[in-house]
C-alpha cells in the first residue's frame, strides 16, 4: 500500500442503515449534521469497510441489531473504537450494554464516550455477539428472523428444520463438566437474542458467557414466542431458567446437530465456545 493511499483513509466513519426501524429523513439529516466531520456511508454488507478506514479509525454505526452486530463482528479483532446509535426494533446489544436509546444521548456518547473492551463469544472461529445456539433454539431464531423479514421462502425452510429437530445427547467439558439430553443448548452473551427472546441475565460488559439448557419449555413454546415476538415486536415474558457462567466449553453431541452463531448457521457439533475480550472498544458513557 502506498503512503498516499494510507493517508487518504478515513479516520472517522459513520455507517448508516437507512432501512433501520427508526430511521427517517429527519433523523438522517440530524445524523449527517452531527457527524459532518466523518466520512459517511450507507450500510452495505458487501462493501469491505476496512478498505476505506485507517487502522484505528473511529467507526460509528447507526442502525438495528443486524447492521450494528455486523460491524462488531467484522472489526472484533481490530483496534477500532465503535460507537453505537441504536435505531432498530429490538436493539439487543445496545440494551445489554446499557446504551441510551435516546438519539441525542446516543450521538453524544458516540462522539465523546469512553472506549471500553467488551466480551464477545466465539464458536469454532465464528464470532457471536448475542448467543451461540445448538439445536432447536438456533433453528427457531432463524425462523423468527425470517418471520420478521417476511422472507416466506426462508421461513418455510427454517420451519422444516424446526419441525425435524429432535432431542440429542450431549457432553460438556471445560469450565463445566456434564452430560444429558436436550432439544437446545444456548451459550449467551446478552440477555435476549433475535426478536427479544430472553435467554439469560448476562451482558458483554461481564467477562464470561452463560449456558442454559432450558431455553423454552417445549418446541411449541419456543416457536410461538419467537414468531410472535418477531411479528409483533413484543418482548416475551419468560426467561431461560437456570444458567451457568463459563469462559470455555467443549460440546459434543450424538447425533451431530446444527450450531448457530447469533442467527447464522456455522456448522454442526462438536463445538468449542469461548468468552474473549474484544480488541475493539465500544464507546460507552463516561
Amino acid at each position: 500500500m502506498s503512503v498516499a493511499r494510507a493517508e487518504s483513509r478515513a479516520t472517522r466513519l459513520l455507517v448508516m442503515s437507512t432501512g433501520a426501524g427508526s430511521m427517517n429523513a429527519d433523523l438522517e439529516r440530524r445524523l449527517r449534521k452531527a457527524f459532518a466531520d466523518h466520512t459517511i456511508v450507507e450500510f452495505d454488507p458487501k462493501e469491505d469497510l476496512s478498505d476505506i478506514v485507517s487502522p484505528q479509525a473511529r467507526i460509528v454505526v447507526a442502525g438495528g441489531d443486524g447492521s450494528v452486530e455486523f460491524i462488531v463482528r467484522k472489526f472484533a479483532d481490530t483496534q477500532h473504537p465503535i460507537g453505537i446509535i441504536p435505531l432498530g426494533t429490538f436493539n439487543n446489544l445496545a440494551h445489554a450494554l446499557g446504551l441510551a436509546h435516546d438519539v441525542d444521548r446516543a450521538i453524544e456518547v458516540a462522539r465523546d464516550g469512553s472506549p471500553r473492551p467488551i466480551t464477545l463469544g466465539r464458536v469454532n472461529d465464528h464470532i457471536f455477539v448475542e448467543a451461540c445456539a445448538v439445536g432447536l433454539f438456533g433453528e427457531t431464531i432463524a425462523l423468527g428472523d425470517a418471520a420478521k423479514d417476511r422472507a416466506y421462502g426462508d421461513f418455510n425452510a427454517h420451519l422444516r428444520n424446526v419441525i425435524s429437530a429432535r432431542r440429542f445427547k450431549y457432553e460438556l467439558s471445560g469450565d463445566i463438566d456434564g452430560s444429558g439430553s436436550a432439544m437446545s443448548l444456548v451459550f449467551s452473551n446478552t440477555a435476549s437474542i433475535g426478536s427479544q427472546l430472553p435467554i439469560s441475565d448476562t451482558s458483554p460488559i461481564h467477562r464470561y458467557l452463560e449456558f442454559s439448557i432450558h431455553a423454552g419449555s417445549s418446541r411449541t413454546d419456543i416457536v410461538r414466542r419467537a414468531v410472535v415476538a418477531a411479528v409483533t415486536g413484543r418482548h416475551a415474558e419468560h426467561g431461560a431458567g437456570q444458567v451457568f457462567k463459563f469462559n470455555r466449553l467443549e460440546v459434543k453431541t450424538a447425533p451431530r446437530v446444527r450450531v448457530y452463531a447469533d442467527n447464522f448457521l456455522v456448522g454442526r457439533t462438536p463445538a468449542t465456545i469461548t468468552a474473549e475480550t474484544s480488541a475493539l472498544k465500544v464507546l460507552m458513557p463516561k
